[in-house]
Protein backbone atom coordinates (compact mmCIF):
# COMPACT_ATOMS: atom_id res chain seq x y z
CA UNK A 1 0.00 0.00 0.00
CA UNK A 2 2.83 2.41 0.89
CA UNK A 3 4.51 1.90 -2.49
CA UNK A 4 1.21 2.49 -4.28
CA UNK A 5 0.53 5.69 -2.34
CA UNK A 6 4.03 6.94 -3.03
CA UNK A 7 3.78 6.27 -6.76
CA UNK A 8 0.43 8.02 -7.03
CA UNK A 9 1.71 10.98 -5.03
CA UNK A 10 4.75 11.52 -7.21
CA UNK A 11 2.81 11.38 -10.44
CA UNK A 12 0.32 13.87 -9.05
CA UNK A 13 2.83 16.39 -7.76
CA UNK A 14 5.30 16.78 -10.63
CA UNK A 15 4.70 16.50 -14.35
CA UNK A 16 8.13 17.22 -15.75
CA UNK A 17 8.46 18.24 -19.38
CA UNK A 18 11.43 17.32 -21.53
CA UNK A 19 11.98 20.74 -23.01
CA UNK A 20 15.43 21.44 -24.36
CA UNK A 21 17.72 23.37 -22.07
CA UNK A 22 20.08 26.19 -22.92
CA UNK A 23 22.16 28.31 -20.63
CA UNK A 24 21.41 32.00 -20.66
CA UNK A 25 23.94 33.51 -23.01
CA UNK A 26 25.96 36.64 -22.45
CA UNK A 27 25.30 39.28 -25.14
CA UNK A 28 27.93 39.02 -27.87
CA UNK A 29 29.03 42.60 -27.38
CA UNK A 30 32.17 44.23 -26.03
CA UNK A 31 30.45 45.38 -22.83
CA UNK A 32 28.50 42.14 -22.44
CA UNK A 33 31.46 39.77 -22.57
CA UNK A 34 33.96 42.05 -20.88
CA UNK A 35 31.45 42.78 -18.12
CA UNK A 36 30.92 39.04 -17.56
CA UNK A 37 34.68 38.49 -17.20
CA UNK A 38 35.04 41.45 -14.84
CA UNK A 39 32.10 40.36 -12.69
CA UNK A 40 33.37 36.82 -12.18
CA UNK A 41 36.91 38.11 -11.59
CA UNK A 42 36.45 41.20 -9.42
CA UNK A 43 32.86 40.93 -8.23
CA UNK A 44 31.41 43.66 -10.40
CA UNK A 45 31.71 45.23 -13.82
CA UNK A 46 34.47 47.83 -13.88
CA UNK A 47 34.15 51.47 -14.94
CA UNK A 48 36.29 53.48 -17.33
CA UNK A 49 37.25 53.27 -20.98
CA UNK A 50 36.99 49.85 -22.60
CA UNK A 51 40.66 49.78 -23.63
CA UNK A 52 41.75 50.41 -20.03
CA UNK A 53 39.42 47.71 -18.75
CA UNK A 54 40.74 45.20 -21.29
CA UNK A 55 44.35 45.98 -20.39
CA UNK A 56 43.66 45.52 -16.66
CA UNK A 57 42.18 42.03 -17.14
CA UNK A 58 44.90 41.07 -19.63
CA UNK A 59 47.56 42.06 -17.12
CA UNK A 60 45.94 40.06 -14.33
CA UNK A 61 45.42 37.03 -16.58
CA UNK A 62 48.76 37.35 -18.39
CA UNK A 63 46.74 37.12 -21.56
CA UNK A 64 48.17 39.94 -23.69
CA UNK A 65 47.57 40.31 -27.41
CA UNK A 66 47.68 43.98 -28.20
CA UNK A 67 48.05 43.27 -31.92
CA UNK A 68 44.48 41.99 -32.21
CA UNK A 69 41.31 44.00 -32.56
CA UNK A 70 39.19 44.91 -29.55
CA UNK A 71 36.60 42.14 -29.93
CA UNK A 72 39.25 39.49 -30.51
CA UNK A 73 41.00 40.49 -27.28
CA UNK A 74 37.73 40.40 -25.35
CA UNK A 75 36.83 37.00 -26.85
CA UNK A 76 40.24 35.66 -25.81
CA UNK A 77 39.66 36.78 -22.22
CA UNK A 78 36.11 35.42 -22.21
CA UNK A 79 37.18 32.03 -23.56
CA UNK A 80 40.10 31.78 -21.15
CA UNK A 81 37.70 32.43 -18.27
CA UNK A 82 34.70 30.28 -19.20
CA UNK A 83 35.33 28.04 -22.20
CA UNK A 84 36.51 24.43 -21.82
CA UNK A 85 36.68 23.62 -25.53
CA UNK A 86 40.47 23.83 -25.80
CA UNK A 87 41.36 22.88 -22.25
CA UNK A 88 40.19 23.63 -18.70
CA UNK A 89 39.02 27.22 -18.28
CA UNK A 90 40.19 29.48 -15.50
CA UNK A 91 36.96 28.84 -13.61
CA UNK A 92 37.40 25.07 -13.96
CA UNK A 93 40.98 25.24 -12.70
CA UNK A 94 39.94 27.36 -9.75
CA UNK A 95 37.09 24.99 -8.89
CA UNK A 96 39.54 22.09 -8.86
CA UNK A 97 41.92 23.95 -6.58
CA UNK A 98 39.28 25.15 -4.17
CA UNK A 99 37.62 21.75 -3.83
CA UNK A 100 40.94 19.95 -3.39
CA UNK A 101 42.10 22.39 -0.70
CA UNK A 102 38.84 23.18 1.07
CA UNK A 103 36.37 20.52 -0.12
CA UNK A 104 34.01 23.20 -1.34
CA UNK A 105 33.47 25.42 -4.34
CA UNK A 106 32.25 28.94 -3.66
CA UNK A 107 30.44 31.40 -5.89
CA UNK A 108 32.71 34.28 -4.85
CA UNK A 109 34.70 36.29 -7.41
CA UNK A 110 38.01 34.83 -8.59
CA UNK A 111 40.17 37.30 -6.68
CA UNK A 112 38.32 36.66 -3.41
CA UNK A 113 38.57 32.89 -3.84
CA UNK A 114 42.31 33.01 -4.51
CA UNK A 115 42.83 35.32 -1.53
CA UNK A 116 40.90 32.97 0.78
CA UNK A 117 42.91 29.92 -0.30
CA UNK A 118 46.24 31.72 0.09
CA UNK A 119 45.31 32.85 3.59
CA UNK A 120 44.22 29.33 4.51
CA UNK A 121 47.48 27.83 3.27
CA UNK A 122 50.13 30.47 3.93
CA UNK A 123 48.46 32.94 6.26
CA UNK A 124 49.19 35.74 3.79
CA UNK A 125 48.49 36.74 0.23
CA UNK A 126 50.86 36.45 -2.71
CA UNK A 127 51.66 39.15 -5.21
CA UNK A 128 51.55 38.85 -8.97
CA UNK A 129 49.00 38.03 -11.62
CA UNK A 130 46.01 35.74 -11.18
CA UNK A 131 47.80 33.19 -13.36
CA UNK A 132 50.90 33.19 -11.14
CA UNK A 133 48.86 32.93 -7.96
CA UNK A 134 46.88 29.98 -9.33
CA UNK A 135 50.13 28.27 -10.34
CA UNK A 136 51.42 28.74 -6.79
CA UNK A 137 48.28 27.19 -5.33
CA UNK A 138 48.45 24.35 -7.83
CA UNK A 139 52.04 23.59 -6.89
CA UNK A 140 50.98 23.31 -3.26
CA UNK A 141 47.89 21.19 -3.99
CA UNK A 142 49.17 18.94 -6.76
CA UNK A 143 52.96 19.32 -6.78
CA UNK A 144 52.83 20.88 -10.22
CA UNK A 145 51.71 24.09 -11.90
CA UNK A 146 49.48 21.89 -14.07
CA UNK A 147 46.14 21.01 -12.48
CA UNK A 148 45.27 17.33 -13.19
CA UNK A 149 41.86 17.74 -14.77
CA UNK A 150 40.48 14.99 -17.01
CA UNK A 151 37.54 14.95 -19.40
CA UNK A 152 35.05 12.31 -18.30
CA UNK A 153 31.60 11.19 -19.35
CA UNK A 154 28.58 11.81 -17.14
CA UNK A 155 26.16 9.06 -18.22
CA UNK A 156 22.47 9.68 -18.79
CA UNK A 157 20.33 8.82 -15.74
CA UNK A 158 23.07 9.64 -13.22
CA UNK A 159 21.26 10.42 -9.97
CA UNK A 160 21.83 13.78 -8.28
CA UNK A 161 20.46 14.52 -4.82
CA UNK A 162 19.27 18.13 -4.72
CA UNK A 163 17.61 20.48 -2.25
CA UNK A 164 15.21 23.24 -3.11
CA UNK A 165 16.35 26.84 -2.85
CA UNK A 166 12.99 28.11 -4.09
CA UNK A 167 9.95 26.76 -2.19
CA UNK A 168 7.39 25.01 -4.39
CA UNK A 169 3.90 26.08 -3.36
CA UNK A 170 1.03 25.79 -5.81
CA UNK A 171 -0.78 28.70 -4.18
CA UNK A 172 2.11 31.09 -4.78
CA UNK A 173 3.69 29.97 -8.06
CA UNK A 174 2.64 30.83 -11.59
CA UNK A 175 3.69 29.80 -15.06
CA UNK A 176 7.14 31.14 -15.91
CA UNK A 177 8.42 31.34 -12.34
CA UNK A 178 12.02 30.19 -11.86
CA UNK A 179 12.69 27.32 -9.46
CA UNK A 180 16.23 27.26 -8.07
CA UNK A 181 17.80 24.21 -6.47
CA UNK A 182 21.29 23.05 -5.50
CA UNK A 183 23.18 19.79 -5.24
CA UNK A 184 22.78 18.42 -1.72
CA UNK A 185 26.00 16.41 -1.92
CA UNK A 186 28.98 15.81 -4.17
CA UNK A 187 28.48 13.58 -7.20
CA UNK A 188 31.56 11.35 -7.58
CA UNK A 189 31.99 8.60 -10.15
CA UNK A 190 35.15 6.46 -10.46
CA UNK A 191 37.02 8.77 -8.06
CA UNK A 192 36.24 11.80 -10.22
CA UNK A 193 34.23 14.73 -8.85
CA UNK A 194 31.57 15.68 -11.40
CA UNK A 195 29.19 17.96 -9.47
CA UNK A 196 29.97 19.67 -6.17
CA UNK A 197 27.65 20.02 -3.21
CA UNK A 198 26.03 23.43 -3.48
CA UNK A 199 26.20 23.52 -7.29
CA UNK A 200 23.27 25.58 -8.54
CA UNK A 201 20.50 24.34 -10.79
CA UNK A 202 17.50 26.05 -12.26
CA UNK A 203 14.10 25.09 -13.59
CA UNK A 204 10.96 26.85 -14.71
CA UNK A 205 7.28 26.36 -13.91
CA UNK A 206 5.41 25.53 -17.11
CA UNK A 207 1.94 25.00 -15.63
CA UNK A 208 0.12 25.31 -12.31
CA UNK A 209 -3.34 24.13 -11.30
CA UNK A 210 -4.76 24.77 -7.84
CA UNK A 211 -6.37 22.23 -5.55
CA UNK A 212 -10.09 21.92 -6.27
CA UNK A 213 -13.22 20.35 -4.88
CA UNK A 214 -13.94 16.63 -5.21
CA UNK A 215 -10.51 15.96 -3.76
CA UNK A 216 -8.61 17.04 -6.86
CA UNK A 217 -5.06 17.87 -5.79
CA UNK A 218 -2.94 20.74 -7.01
CA UNK A 219 -0.46 20.01 -9.79
CA UNK A 220 2.70 21.77 -10.89
CA UNK A 221 4.48 21.12 -14.17
CA UNK A 222 8.19 21.92 -13.82
CA UNK A 223 10.98 21.70 -16.36
CA UNK A 224 14.00 21.24 -14.09
CA UNK A 225 16.36 22.27 -16.92
CA UNK A 226 19.94 21.87 -15.68
CA UNK A 227 22.56 21.92 -12.95
CA UNK A 228 26.14 23.19 -13.12
CA UNK A 229 28.97 20.67 -13.24
CA UNK A 230 32.27 21.35 -11.50
CA UNK A 231 33.68 22.78 -14.75
CA UNK A 232 30.71 25.07 -15.31
CA UNK A 233 29.04 22.88 -17.92
CA UNK A 234 25.24 22.95 -17.74
CA UNK A 235 24.03 19.36 -17.42
CA UNK A 236 20.43 18.72 -18.48
CA UNK A 237 18.30 17.34 -15.64
CA UNK A 238 14.90 15.71 -15.35
CA UNK A 239 12.72 13.95 -12.79
CA UNK A 240 12.70 10.52 -14.43
CA UNK A 241 11.83 7.01 -13.36
CA UNK A 242 15.22 6.29 -11.76
CA UNK A 243 14.91 9.39 -9.57
CA UNK A 244 11.36 8.51 -8.54
CA UNK A 245 12.29 4.92 -7.74
CA UNK A 246 15.28 6.02 -5.68
CA UNK A 247 13.11 8.41 -3.65
CA UNK A 248 10.66 5.58 -3.09
CA UNK A 249 13.39 3.23 -1.86
CA UNK A 250 14.65 5.90 0.54
CA UNK A 251 11.19 6.77 1.82
CA UNK A 252 11.30 10.25 0.31
CA UNK A 253 8.26 11.91 -1.22
CA UNK A 254 9.78 15.14 -2.46
CA UNK A 255 9.74 16.40 1.12
CA UNK A 256 5.96 16.21 1.61
CA UNK A 257 4.44 14.45 4.61
CA UNK A 258 3.50 10.86 3.81
CA UNK A 259 1.76 10.53 7.15
CA UNK A 260 -1.12 12.78 6.13
CA UNK A 261 -1.34 10.98 2.80
CA UNK A 262 -1.74 7.61 4.42
CA UNK A 263 -4.44 8.91 6.74
CA UNK A 264 -6.40 10.57 3.97
CA UNK A 265 -5.93 7.85 1.42
CA UNK A 266 -4.65 8.04 -2.16
CA UNK A 267 -5.82 10.53 -4.75
CA UNK A 268 -9.34 9.84 -5.90
CA UNK A 269 -10.60 7.96 -2.84
CA UNK A 270 -11.78 11.08 -1.06
CA UNK A 271 -14.72 12.54 -2.97
CA UNK A 272 -17.50 15.01 -2.48
CA UNK A 273 -18.16 18.57 -3.52
CA UNK A 274 -17.00 19.93 -0.17
CA UNK A 275 -13.73 18.05 0.02
CA UNK A 276 -10.81 20.19 -1.14
CA UNK A 277 -7.80 18.54 -2.73
CA UNK A 278 -4.34 18.84 -1.22
CA UNK A 279 -2.04 21.77 -1.97
CA UNK A 280 1.58 21.23 -3.00
CA UNK A 281 3.87 22.89 -0.47
CA UNK A 282 7.53 21.90 -0.53
CA UNK A 283 9.61 24.29 1.61
CA UNK A 284 13.14 25.51 1.01
CA UNK A 285 15.61 22.76 1.83
CA UNK A 286 13.33 19.94 0.69
CA UNK A 287 15.52 17.14 -0.67
CA UNK A 288 14.70 15.06 -3.70
CA UNK A 289 16.45 13.30 -6.57
CA UNK A 290 16.82 14.33 -10.19
CA UNK A 291 18.70 12.51 -12.92
CA UNK A 292 20.81 13.53 -15.88
CA UNK A 293 18.78 13.57 -19.07
CA UNK A 294 21.56 12.57 -21.48
CA UNK A 295 25.28 11.86 -21.65
CA UNK A 296 27.52 14.87 -21.02
CA UNK A 297 31.27 15.42 -21.14
CA UNK A 298 32.86 17.49 -18.39
CA UNK A 299 36.24 18.05 -16.78
CA UNK A 300 36.27 16.00 -13.58
CA UNK A 301 38.46 16.58 -10.54
CA UNK A 302 40.40 13.59 -9.17
CA UNK A 303 39.22 13.14 -5.61
CA UNK A 304 42.30 11.12 -4.67
CA UNK A 305 44.30 14.38 -4.77
CA UNK A 306 42.17 15.78 -1.97
CA UNK A 307 42.82 12.91 0.45
CA UNK A 308 46.06 14.51 1.65
CA UNK A 309 44.05 17.44 2.98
Amino acid sequence: MFRKLFSIFLSGVFLVSSLGTAAAEVPNTANGKLGAVETVTYGQEQSGAIVERIEKVEKDYECTDNGSGMMNRINALYDATFDNSNGPSLITQLNALEWTISHKVSADPIQKRITAMELEINGKNSEGSIKKRIEGLSTFAFGSTTIPLTQVNVPANTLVKVSLVTPINAKELKKGDVIKFQAAEDVIENDMLLITAGALGEGVVTEVSQAQNFGRDAKINIDFKDIEAVDGTKIDMTLGEEAKENMERMGMAAGASLASMIILGPIGIIGGAFVKGKNINLPEGTEMYLQTEKDSTVYGIPTTSAEQF
